[in-house]
């Protein structure tokens, strides 16, 4: 409660979302709620909770140290999956806030989008789609982490517009709000744009190798082809009850993402390592699926209502790309000896 107020903090910002934000935002007062009992925090909404929760989290932190396109990179300039995070996040707030959408929502929905991503990024869900289950992605995934496999099993306790825009993240499904499909749009504008950039860094693109119809298109240099797609997509949207780029911009877009999967992520080069890493993972699934009993007790646990398949699946896909590594190398790869 504020000091001599009739009000706390949290009832002042849902009267605020109401004043100020589009009739198409999703009002934190609407929210479906969470799976499980809880006790309302009078300094924050719902969904900067569910923030709060995320950053906090174990998922989170190891995304620092997952794969975005260059397997486990020296260098310290290249997009890791919790980079590539940040920059959706700041993307999607941008878009949110131009539409008078729920910023919060939005913020939240993309700080969660990749926490169940595999380490090695595609090339690890690729591996567990092949020894486990060919349906595995890592966006249902992510769906898990927060709803079961975080804080001891326990899960984050996320509502439910949160988690709807996580797991709708890409694919063909959209999210029921308008915040959940801005992270959708803000996913692939980060990208593209990053992976040109740690592309031409590693020395396999230049940007002048972007066709010209593209450029001519969405203009060249980083920024302002993020500039490019996300002006449109505001000019498109604004006070729309959906969220789409002008025709031209989109098309474009598409045209610069099919260039990339032929020049960079099909790459012989940036992918060297994938298959590699697709037998280290594969060679970590048959073990513990054989020896379930070396998992930590969180995934252990789990065995008493689910395969060991399963479980295995959450441990491996929960690793860092150099926690994989490591415990490859301490399984399978002998020690040298050195002697007294």
């Amino acid at each position: 409660m504020i000091p001599n107020g009739e009000k706390n903090i949290c009832e002042i910002f849902l009267e605020r979302e109401k004043d100020s934000l589009s009739p198409y935002a999703f009002l934190t007062s609407k929210t479906r709620g969470r799976d499980n009992p809880y006790v309302a925090c009078e300094n924050r909404t719902e969904f900067q909770r569910d923030r709060d929760k995320i950053i906090h989290s174990q998922s989170f932190r190891r995304l620092m140290h997952k794969t975005q396109v260059f397997l486990a990179p020296s260098s310290d300039h290249y997009r890791t999956r919790l980079t590539h995070t940040l920059e959706v996040t700041q993307i999607a707030r941008i878009i949110a806030r131009a539409l008078r959408l729920n910023e919060d929502l939005t913020e939240a929905a993309a700080l969660g989008h990749d926490l169940g991503h595999t380490p090695f990024g595609h090339a690890g869900e690729a591996a567990l789609q092949e020894c486990f289950d060919p349906y595995f992605t890592h966006y249902k995934q992510s769906l898990r982490v927060v709803e079961k496999l975080e804080k001891n099993g326990k899960g984050l306790n996320l509502t439910w517009e949160v988690r709807d825009g996580i797991v709708n993240h890409t694919g063909k499904n959209m999210a029921s709000t308008l915040e959940g499909v801005i992270v959708k749009y803000a996913d692939r504008i980060a990208y593209i744009n990053h992976d040109i950039d740690d592309a031409c860094r590693a020395g396999i693109l230049n940007a002048s190798d972007i066709p010209k119809c593209i450029s001519d298109v969405l203009g060249d240099g980083h920024s302002v082809r993020i500039n490019t797609m996300v002006s449109s997509l505001i000019e498109q949207s604004y006070d729309k009850p959906y969220i789409k780029m002008s025709e031209g911009v989109q098309s474009a877009t598409d045209e610069l993402r099919a260039f990339l999967f032929e020049r960079v992520y099909q790459n012989p080069i940036a992918k060297s390592e994938d298959s590699k890493a697709k037998e280290l993972l594969i060679k970590l699934f048959e073990h513990y699926v054989s020896h379930p009993e070396k998992m930590p007790e969180t995934y252990r646990k789990n065995m008493e209502e689910e395969s060991v398949e399963r479980c295995v699946c959450d441990f491996l896909s929960g690793m860092t790309d150099r926690y994989a590594i490591e415990t490859y190398n301490d399984l399978f790869v002998p020690k040298i000896w050195r002697g007294r």
